[in-house]
């Protein structure tokens, strides 16, 4: 008898379907620009179903656009140094994985941005799980659809910014974000680490901001600065009990 699902659990499964609905619709902008920039169809879509990375396969495709053919090695060194964050996800996400061969191969191609974000905004290990699979699988399928759809329609669409769904990931980002922003410490890192992409990313190859931000976050948790007794605890940080399987 399948176990009946908490409201988190439930929760986390809405969270995954929005999250994951909203960034898959920005797949039309890829499939149009990846195109645009030389790409055929089926090269854009195989780039999609193999790296599914939005931010790498964007900076691999607007290094192609600037520079064609030639520049294709500063496209894959571009596209891997934001795909470098995938490998910090993968080892914060492997206890909520869990064990298992074939489970951790299919979540490796599902760990993401927002499968990350989502899985680790719950509280309660099974919800975690639930929002991690939930939002990978429903990004995944959405996005390679959406990257077809917008291959196929290319020109014809015409600019994506015009429909705000350049805005709709970012946006998807925010609302999981804000309700975590009530310690001092985590208002901080945001605000240390979207100043600090947004200074640099004018001026270094793109992926290097992300990371640079990154290296805020660590410094502040590592040295837990701004950080005060009553700020509230991360969800994480407090003793769960062990789950029990059905």
């Amino acid at each position: 008898m399948p176990q009946e699902r908490t409201s988190e659990e439930r929760a986390a499964a809405r969270s995954g379907w929005a999250v994951g609905v909203a960034t898959a619709v920005y797949g039309i902008s890829f499939g149009a620009l990846a195109t645009a920039s030389g790409l055929d169809v089926w090269q854009t879509c195989v780039l999609s179903l193999v790296m599914f990375s939005g931010g790498s396969q964007f900076a691999l495709i607007g290094v192609l656009a600037s520079g064609g053919a030639a520049a294709g090695g500063t496209a894959i060194v571009s596209a891997a140094l934001l795909g470098v964050r995938n490998s910090f996800y993968a080892l914060r996400l492997s206890r909520i994985i869990g064990p298992g061969f074939w489970k951790r191969a299919a979540a490796t191609q599902l760990t993401i941005d927002e499968s990350t974000a989502v899985a680790t905004a719950q509280s309660e290990p099974r919800a975690q799980r639930i929002g991690f699979w939930v939002t990978g699988l429903v990004v995944y399928i959405g996005w390679n659809l959406m990257t077809l759809a917008g291959a196929l329609l290319g020109d014809l669409i015409g600019d994506v910014k015009a429909y705000g769904l350049d805005a709709a990931a970012a946006a998807a980002f925010l609302g999981l974000l804000w309700p975590r922003l009530k310690a001092r410490q985590t208002q901080a890192v945001a605000v240390a680490g979207g100043f600090v992409a947004t200074l640099l990313t004018p001026f270094l190859t793109p992926g290097l901001p992300v990371l640079a931000a990154a290296v805020v976050a660590i410094v502040v948790g590592v040295f837990n600065l701004f950080g005060r007794r009553d700020d509230p605890p991360h969800p994480e940080a407090v003793p769960m009990e062990r789950e029990v399987e059905p």
